[in-house]
């Protein structure tokens, strides 16, 4: 039984955007996919963070949407943006210069270190699948001050001992390379069960809370690797009535993400 059949209100996604939206607090800047990642930043705009800047990796900056977006290139974006930037512009001057708080990733597969596999699962030659691969995600890897990671299913073959294959390395890894990347990389994972976090290089994702009724047991169970449990575990708060109700009413009215 997963996590979200104790909150009968809330769907997985609607528990998933609600808690990425909460870590955005201190967020300014966060570079944004769609989906999830869209809904958790248009639902901190509207609580913890009313100043944040959303930036679509279509080179559109400090976007106003009067609807959710469907791509990054929906024409929505671009009515009352603050600025929209070719894809030079946009890697040169705003990532690589190190502009971006938060970005947030998606992944087949990701391993104890933050590591993110979106090419293939399986062997590189004869994968059992083949992913759409990286896009900007290496750049977004290694120049974000750090990583949000939406995992919709917790599963031991999604966080994994080893990747298939490295598409996005971590700052770890990047290092081990001879690479000097710009932040932390990934510093929150949060998935059906609860959060994994890291602070610092050096550091495993490490269970840091779960939802009400949730056994960090069936979680390390759950987990691919030796997962560690804090010390300090928190249980986190379901989605409230007005977030739940923010998100269903003023966010995505029309149901784009939240089917």
């Amino acid at each position: 039984m997963t996590a979200t059949a104790h909150a009968a209100q809330a769907t997985t996604s609607e528990l998933l955007a609600t808690v990425a939206s909460r870590e955005l607090v201190q967020a300014r800047t966060v570079l944004a996919g769609i989906g999830l990642p869209t809904l958790a930043v248009s639902l901190a705009h509207l609580t913890c963070a009313p100043d944040i800047e959303i930036i679509y990796e279509s080179g559109v900056c400090g976007a106003h949407p009067a609807s959710l977006p469907e791509t990054v290139a929906d024409s929505v974006l671009i009515t009352g943006a603050e600025a929209v930037l070719d894809m030079t512009a946009l890697f040169n001057y705003v990532l690589q210069r190190g502009h971006i708080d938060v970005g947030f990733l998606g992944a087949a597969q990701i391993d104890k270190w933050g590591n993110l596999n979106s090419s293939v699962i399986g062997d590189w030659s004869q994968p059992k699948v083949r992913l759409p691969g990286s896009g900007g995600a290496v750049e977004v890897m290694a120049n974000s001050k750090e990583v949000y990671v939406v995992m919709r299913r917790h599963e031991a073959r999604s966080l994994v001992e080893e990747l298939d294959f490295c598409t996005s390395p971590g700052p770890d890894r990047a290092l081990a390379a001879g690479f000097t990347p710009r932040g932390l990389g990934v510093t929150k994972v949060i998935t059906e069960f609860g959060m994994l976090s890291r602070s610092a290089l050096g550091e495993e994702l490490t269970l840091t809370g779960v939802y009400p009724g949730v056994d960090p047991a069936d979680v390390v169970d759950a987990t691919g690797w030796d997962l560690k449990v804090s010390d300090y575990l928190v249980t986190i708060p379901y989605p409230s009535d007005t977030e739940l109700t923010l998100l269903r009413d003023e966010v995505d009215p029309t149901r784009v993400y939240l089917r």
